[in-house]
């Protein structure tokens, strides 16, 4: 294995497993990208952005994060209005290129989910992005019958990805599961809540050193059924 093993033993076996979206599930900077650029244009012309698009890595680097403090990080000082529209401007530029059959799962993904609905591990996602974003990847990507629910920020409102994990954990009466995921954000919604964590440490995008506090990290999305099995 390519990831680094667990800190303290063998992870015990979850019934459920939780996976962020973006980074963990779908290689998101195959459609953010030009979606991001689509909405600088739209707000030119709206009048509501003047000048260059800020950089790519900006964007990129706040992946993960929500909505709103992504729009802070790339347009600093922004007044609400303009977050506000990049919200809608960024869902329907997403929407159109997942529609247009493009962006990608990371490899294995489908698969490997595959194999732990097989195995009897109920999968759920917890992320930080918006409801028709989250529900349309899975979708459009094929595996959202693998799903026993599909959580987003955006659908219920939650100020935190730790509120959102809590609120999933509570409605569906997982007792014991894996949190999954790529950023800070994911680690801290697993360990508040009392689940051991497993860092995915292969997007093009943020930060290893986010992942110090998993219980193991992998390097690709198929060691998840080599953790299992250990």
């Amino acid at each position: 294995m390519s990831g680094r093993s667990p800190q303290t033993g063998m992870l015990p076996r979850p019934e459920a497993m939780i996976f962020d979206m973006d980074g963990t599930l779908f290689r998101t900077e195959s459609i953010v990208v030009e979606a991001y650029h689509r909405v600088c244009d739209d707000l030119r012309a709206e009048g509501l952005f003047e000048g260059e698009n800020p950089p790519d890595e900006r964007i990129l680097s706040g992946l993960g994060m929500l909505l709103e403090e992504i729009w802070k990080r790339v347009f600093p000082g922004s007044p609400a209005k303009l977050r506000e529209r990049a919200d809608v401007l960024l869902l329907k530029h997403q929407i159109a290129c997942l529609e247009n059959d493009e962006g990608e799962l990371y490899p294995g993904v489908a698969e490997t989910l595959t194999k732990l609905k097989e195995a009897g591990i109920r999968l759920f996602v917890a992320s930080n992005g918006l409801e028709d974003y989250v529900k349309l990847v899975a979708k459009h990507k094929q595996i959202a019958e693998l799903f026993d629910g599909l959580y987003s920020a955006g659908e219920y409102q939650t100020q935190s990805k730790v509120e959102l994990v809590k609120l999933l954990l509570h409605t569906h009466g997982v007792k014991s599961a894996w949190m999954v995921g790529d950023r800070s954000s994911d680690v801290e919604a697993g360990k508040k809540n009392g689940l051991p964590v497993i860092g995915c440490d292969y997007a093009d995008f943020g930060a290893g050193e986010e992942l110090a506090e998993a219980d193991a990290v992998i390097a690709s999305f198929p060691e998840l059924l080599e953790l299992l099995e250990a």
